[in-house]
């Protein structure tokens, strides 16, 4: 490593370091971002524009925070791709009822990380649970990714043909590019994507961001409700966040050989839990740190955690230019979907990856507990519209919810059925 955790840097290698962590993090809070900006807000530019101006505010102090006090590793932060799940689940309890839930979450991750209990929760979590729950997260975003694909106006053919090639050239870049440019794949991916995607059909015209529309909308906060069903729903979500967040934090700890790591853990994941309640206080998805750490500073040779300051820096600044943040928004759905493709491809291979290191399939049984948690989400998760308004508004963001009841059948299968003797 040419920088160790600690080393503190000068100003002008800090700033290009800094930069470099900047651009690996916006792509998750762009891709994340407008998935859920647009879910809730359909095409208002105006009220898309505010919610990811605070989606960028809130990941810019989180990263800040946790360098600085939390768990001072560089790891990088972005949207929490299993609150998503939730959203989708529960978007038409609407808007306060889910964030409420997100607020609550952050309580919840925190009550967790600061009385001790996290220690108990790692024991219940075996890694063929862990692994399923990777599966599942990204199987229960296959819907989003197929409406996001399928959203724009070019025909059936142009989009199937794009969408497919789009993805193997991630996937070849990935594969051939190195260092910096290996771990700005997902930039160029949204830059090349939407110039292609714009050439074969026609360039938008770009709105004035004026802040003129619904001022109730605008609203910086909202009032909270709270609806039991879609509150159980997140809990499941906010056990698997926390799991991320342990995840991603020991990963680097150990990959540095930092030391007082328990310490380091328990701030780490308090911290994500605060901002997760600031985060659901102003209506915006929550924070959690990314996975992807230990590939950028192996790739960079900088372990040093003081760059990712003017990185979180930069990323309160877009919060204050609207302009830059509309621009944002004019990225084709098609763009969007496959880049979800890619990432959620990528996280089905680290998942059969820790299958096949842990043995969590290696006879009939461990396969069985593996297959009908996954089958029981493809079966929520793709079960008509109709099927599921049957369901009472109270329950459905549970029993409608693909992942939480995946999460539910592991559990069941794991610690209940096919339970081991001590």
């Amino acid at each position: 490593m040419k920088y160790s955790l600690d080393t503190k840097m000068k100003f002008l290698p800090m700033l290009m370091y800094g930069l470099q962590w900047w651009v690996v993090a916006v792509p998750s809070i762009i891709v994340m971002g407008l998935v859920v900006a647009k879910l809730h807000f359909g095409a208002d530019i105006e009220v898309q524009t505010l919610y990811m101006q605070k989606l960028f505010g809130v990941i810019g102090l989180s990263l800040v925070i946790q360098i600085v006090w939390g768990h001072r590793l560089p790891l990088v932060i972005g949207p929490a791709s299993v609150l998503l799940i939730g959203i989708l689940a529960s978007v038409s309890s609407g808007v306060p009822a889910i964030y409420t839930a997100v607020l609550v979450g952050g309580v919840i991750i925190s009550v967790i990380a600061f009385t001790g209990l996290l220690g108990r929760l790692q024991s219940i979590f075996t890694p063929r649970i862990i692994t399923v729950i990777l599966l599942l997260v990204a199987i229960t975003l296959a819907p989003v990714i197929i409406t996001l694909v399928f959203s724009g106006n070019a025909s059936t053919l142009f989009t199937i043909s794009f969408v497919f090639i789009f993805v193997i050239a991630l996937i070849v870049a990935n594969n051939l590019l190195r260092g910096v440019w290996k771990s700005t794949t997902l930039v160029w991916g949204i830059a090349g994507g939407t110039i292609v995607y714009f050439l074969f059909n026609g360039f938008p015209e770009v709105e004035t961001v004026t802040y003129s529309g619904q001022m109730k909308e605008l609203s910086f906060f909202f009032v909270p409700e709270f609806n039991g069903g879609v509150i159980l729903s997140f809990v499941f979500c906010v056990i698997t966040l926390i799991v991320n967040e342990l995840g991603s934090i020991q990963a680097v700890g150990h990959m540095l050989e930092a030391g007082s790591m328990a310490k380091r853990t328990t701030r780490g994941i308090g911290v994500t839990g605060l901002m997760n309640v600031l985060a659901g206080s102003i209506g915006v998805i929550g924070p959690v740190d990314y996975s992807t750490s230990p590939g950028i500073i192996a790739a960079s040779g900088c372990a040093s955690r003081y760059p990712l300051i003017p990185a979180g820096l930069g990323m309160i600044v877009c919060a204050f230019l609207p302009s830059v943040v509309s621009s944002l928004l004019y990225i084709p759905g098609a763009v969007m979907g496959t880049l979800l493709l890619y990432i959620m491809s990528s996280q089905l291979a680290a998942s059969m990856q820790l299958l096949v290191k842990d043995k969590a399939a290696s006879d009939f049984r461990g396969g069985l507990i593996i297959g009908l948690p996954v089958m029981s989400t493809l079966l929520i998760s793709f079960a008509p519209a109709q099927a599921m308004e049957q369901i009472p508004s109270l329950v459905r963001p549970i029993l409608g919810n693909g992942f939480v009841m995946g999460v539910g059948v592991v559990f069941i299968m794991e610690h209940l059925i096919f339970r081991k003797s001590e």
